[in-house]
Order: C-alpha cells, then structure tokens, then sequence
C-alpha cells in the first residue's frame, strides 16, 4: 500500500480520519478516508500500489470498462448515458461550437463517439485494454496515455478536454493536470465531472455510499477543495451543471451494499430528496464543472 503524506490541494501533512469503507465492487476490502486539517480536502489513504491498482478495476459490474447488459442496473445506466450523451454534447457546443476534443478516460468511447458523429474532430485516452478496444473497434482514435496521444496529435492543442468521472481516479495528478493547462487552446474548456460527497444522498448512506467507490476513486470532491485544485493550474470556474440522474444510480448501488439487496422504491424516493434537497447544482450527488484558463 501507498501512503499519501502531503495533501493534493494545498500540501498539509496533517490529515484525521473521516470514514473507513468497504470495496463492494471487486475485493471486499476495507479503506480509510482521511480529512485534511487545513483545507478538508477528502482523500483515500493508503491506497494501493500502482501496479496493483489496476486487478480493483476487473469487474464486469465496472460499467464504464464494459457494454454488460446484465442486471437492471447495469441496463439502467445504458438507458440513462443515452439521453445524457446529447446533453453532453450540448454543453460543450455551449462553450465551443465545434473543434478537436479530447475525451480523458474516455472508457469505451460512447462520449467520443457522439462527438465525431456531430462533426468534431475527437481523440481519447484510455488506459484500460478492454475498454480502449472496443474504442478502436468503433473507428474512434483512442491512446492508452499522454505520450501517446501526443504524438498522434503531434502535440496539438485542443478546444475542449472533458474528464466525465474520471479525475477521481487519477494517480499522476499533478502530471495530468499541467498536461491539460498545456494543451488546452486559449478559450477552450476543461470540463470535470465527479460526485459530491456533500450531497444529500451521501450525507443519507455515509459509508455505504456507492460513489466513495474505493479504491478506484482516489479523491473525494465538493465545489470549494475542486476550484482550489484547479486554481492551481491556472483555471478559474466558469460555470457547474447538476447530473441529477446519478443520485438515482448510486442510490441503487448505495441501498445494496447497506441492505444486501436493492429496495428500488426506497432508492428511487432517496435519489429524488437528494435532488429536490439540492438548492444549486453545487448540493447534487454528482456536478459537471466547466473550467476556463485564469
């Protein structure tokens, strides 16, 4: 296990504990969260070693590596990513009207996919052998890392690089994001999309609160620790954009691993106080930032 000493926002080493919880998803085992005293930046910590990290992620219940259809709710997610596609695309067109974008984490390629049938020139990165194949197989330009995709773009700047669930799970964090503050063209838009651990619907589950999703997801964002982040690498916060279908999807998950079973009822009528509860979109079980260059 890898231990984290100095805090990823502002450089504390002086962290409390905030809660353990439970890999549902793969190994079943247990992780601390840890607070930072000075900024409460959220973090897993230890975590595992880098060449381990990747045996938490061979699940074919990790929808995003894979087009399993098995399970409502695994069905459910497929039924819900496309109607949420289009708005995607939408709010990008908002913030550049067409272009080259950049998909990071780009999973099997759905988002990327839309985007080049709209008529923008679209590249992603993927680390995931399975997930990046059925990119390809699509005819999608997919690259398993920074290197790489750089030298297929010949180092190009790009108007819009989105991460959709994805900065979360990052391990070279500091390299990634000077990699977007350096290949993201003046005017463009860094788009960030992860849950927040402040919503109703985490706030109801605490530790069985799906979207803590250890140890994939390494970090644990809210509107203020994010904007510090990124404020670090020269971007400022233009807009936030509520996914208000995702507390209905982890409140499933969340009721199965507190309960055993999924009471949908009950996750269902959980997901709609989360989101009736939310006074702005920063209050949501998961929120899009649109970042722009200070």
């Amino acid at each position: 296990m890898k231990q984290i000493s100095k805090c990823p926002v502002c450089g504390s080493t002086s962290f409390k504990p905030f809660l353990t919880c439970k890999d549902y998803t793969v190994s079943q085992e247990n992780f601390n969260l840890v607070s930072c005293d000075k900024c409460c930046f959220k973090f897993t910590n230890p975590i595992p070693d880098l060449e381990d990290l990747s045996k938490y992620y061979k699940s074919e219940d990790y929808i995003s590596h894979s087009n399993t259809n098995k399970g409502i709710i695994s069905k459910a997610y497929k039924f819900v990513r496309n109607y949420t596609l289009k708005a995607k695309l939408k709010l990008i067109q908002k913030h550049v009207s067409r272009g080259t974008v950049l998909d990071y984490g780009c999973g099997t390629g759905m988002f990327l996919k839309v985007c080049q049938d709209n008529g923008w020139k679209a590249y992603g990165m993927e680390p995931d052998d399975g997930a990046r194949k059925l990119g390809t197989e699509m005819g999608l330009n997919v690259f398993s890392d920074k290197e790489r995709v750089n030298t297929y773009t010949n180092n190009q700047k790009f108007d819009v690089i989105t991460l959709w669930h994805v900065l979360e799970h990052v391990t070279d964090l500091d390299e990634t994001l000077t990699f977007f503050r350096e290949r993201l063209n003046k005017g463009g838009a860094l788009v960030i999309a992860v849950p927040n651990y402040t919503s109703f619907d985490a706030q109801h589950y605490k530790e069985f609160w799906a979207a803590y999703d250890v140890p994939r997801h390494l970090y644990h964002f809210e509107i203020s620790t994010i904007q510090k982040l990124l404020s670090k690498y020269g971007f400022s916060l233009s807009e936030t954009r509520p996914m208000k279908f995702d507390s209905f999807y982890v409140s499933m998950l969340s009721e199965k691993y507190m309960t055993g079973k999924i009471n949908y009822v009950k996750a269902f009528l959980t997901g709609l106080k989360s989101n009736l509860k939310a006074k702005t979109a920063n209050d949501y079980s998961s929120v899009i930032y649109v970042f722009k260059a200070a």
